[in-house]
């Protein structure tokens, strides 16, 4: 018995690992942004999220705010750099987005020449969940990654793939917090100092 429970406990941790699908993501981004000076963030307020989107807030922004809380960046109610919005479409609609460079090759590079808005409109069908940065300070809309039926399947009424969606989607979002890393590396020295 005691062989088999931490043998239970293994495979029931490893079979959550891979029940992770990643869904095929769509996102654009803003050329006046400044993805690596960023260090905070805040949910906008409740009251401009829609009726359809409000039925599933909680598991919505717990998962944002856990992947943004990975990637270093703390919440913060007080003046954040980014603001971020979500909203689930249900219904089919039409989208324009951008054909542009990658993000992490566009912020390495950062010419001129590739910052051009070469507009492509998307058919989305029955389905998108859409998530939104918004600079503060700029008061524009800064990077949008878009998860729809589709790219891939969402159900939006079981918990497990609605975090799969927006877990997709973050994952294009790959910036760390300004400092981060910084902060992390001297922590651990003064933690191996002591």
């Amino acid at each position: 018995m005691k062989v088999l429970f931490p043998t239970l406990f293994l495979a029931t941790i490893l079979s959550g690992c891979f029940s992770y699908r990643e869904l095929p993501v769509e996102y654009d981004y803003s050329y006046s942004a400044r993805f690596t000076k960023y260090k905070t963030f805040d949910m906008f307020e409740k009251a401009s999220i829609d009726e359809d989107s409000a039925l599933y807030r909680d598991v919505i922004e717990q998962t944002i705010i856990s992947r943004m809380k990975i990637l270093g960046y703390r919440q913060s109610e007080k003046k954040p750099n980014i603001l971020i919005s979500y909203r689930i479409f249900y219904d089919s609609l039409k989208f324009n987005g951008y054909n542009q460079p990658d993000i992490e090759d566009w912020v390495m590079r950062r010419t001129k020449e590739d910052e051009v808005y070469s507009e492509q409109d998307f058919s989305m069908k029955e389905g998108t969940l859409l998530i939104q940065f918004f600079d503060r300070k700029l008061q524009k809309s800064i990077w949008q990654g878009y998860a729809t039926s589709e790219f891939g399947g969402i159900k939006f009424q079981e918990d497990r793939n609605l975090r799969n969606a927006v877990i997709s989607i973050l994952d294009k979002y790959r910036f760390l917090a300004e400092g981060f890393l910084e902060n992390e590396i001297m922590i651990k020295t003064e933690q191996m100092n002591e």
